[in-house]
């Protein structure tokens, strides 16, 4: 893991744990969502909570071509919900 100790490494798995709960909970309303717009509120969640794990991989491996990666999957994540908002809405 990262070098800083002890202390650093319960915070990276503290980390880690908290983004896995949140991607259950968010993947629990992408399934269970009484309309398509909670579902794509949900699924935008899981893509924000995704890229937020791929930084703390770059963290604890070193490795920061990760971070290049986080914000080219966000930066596509966002395109996509701004064309499924789009046809959502009659628009295309």
């Amino acid at each position: 893991m990262a070098e800083g100790g002890v202390l650093v490494n319960y915070f990276y798995l503290g980390l880690i744990v908290l983004l896995a709960v949140a991607t259950f909970l968010a993947l629990y309303r992408l399934l269970r969502g009484p309309s398509a717009a909670d579902r794509m509120v949900a699924l935008d969640a899981i893509t924000n909570v995704t890229a937020g794990l791929l930084m703390v991989i770059a963290l604890i491996s070193g490795r920061f071509i990760y971070v290049d990666v986080t914000l080219v999957f966000a930066i596509l994540s966002f395109i996509g919900l701004i064309v499924v908002a789009r046809y959502m809405e009659g628009g295309i």
